[in-house]
Parts: C-alpha cells; structure tokens; sequence
C-alpha cells in the first residue's frame, strides 16, 4: 500500500460556502471565492513531487487547522487540488488522479491561530473497490 504524507501551510479556503456569482457576456456564472482562488497556487506550490500519483482507492486523513472559530470545516477544495489536471492548473503536479478515488475520509477541524495548515495523509487501499461481504438475500415470502 503505498501512502503519501504532507504539510501545506496557510489557512485552507472553503469552497462550497463561497462562490460568487460573476456576468459573462450575458449569462451568470458561479465561481469560486477570491480566497479559494488564491489559494489553489499556494497549495499548489507546496504540494509534494510524486513519482506517479496514487491510482488505487484511497483513504483520506485531513487535519485542517484554522486561523480562527470562524470557517466551517470543508476538505471538497484540498480533494480538488490533490489531482493530476494539466488543463485546470497549468502544471503537472498531483497526488492523486481523480477525488472519485476517495473512498474514505478522516476530516479534522483544529484551531491554532499562530500557524494555519492542513495535513493531508493519503493510503491507497484496494480492498475498498472489492466487495467484502456478500448482499444478504431477502428471505422468500411464504405462500
């Protein structure tokens, strides 16, 4: 099994509780916040160089320390940034191929004002795609 482990320091960016809606021409979309899209490169920057990124189903074990009591605990924007995406975010980092390859998760909410950071600790596990028990049968209605 192989298993990744890292620091990425800085305050993590919610992503779920703060798109913006923005005008294209003449359509709205939703985008993300201006702290989320700040983030991504400082992520980026600090994620590790991997060989080949994880392929097999993986568990996930995230401890996310915040600045402050206020942000509500959201791994969905370090799942996004653990992936392999040349086209989303113009490098070729990634520790992972895809955030459908979480399985299972271990999320953390800490508090330490002093020194904000996430540690990501990811284990490829392939017992999760196989089933481990068999569906039990519905008993047969009797007559």
């Amino acid at each position: 099994m192989a298993e990744i482990l890292f620091t990425i320091l800085g305050e993590c960016a919610s992503k779920a509780n703060s798109r913006r809606v923005v005008r294209i021409g003449a359509s709205s979309r939703m985008i993300k916040s201006k702290k989320a899209l700040d983030y991504t490169p400082h992520f980026r920057a600090q994620m590790p160089v991997v060989e080949r990124p994880l392929e097999l189903p993986v568990v996930a074990t995230i401890t996310i320390w915040y600045a402050s009591r206020r942000p509500d605990l959201d791994e969905s924007l370090i799942l996004d940034l653990l992936q392999v995406d040349e086209k989303k975010y113009k490098d070729k980092k990634g520790v992972i191929l895809n955030d459908r390859q979480v399985r299972e998760k271990h999320i953390y909410w800490r508090l330490d004002p002093e020194n904000p950071r996430c540690e990501i600790r990811l284990v490829e596990n392939a017992d999760l795609d196989s089933p481990k028990q068999k569906r039990a049968r519905k008993p047969r209605a009797t007559r």
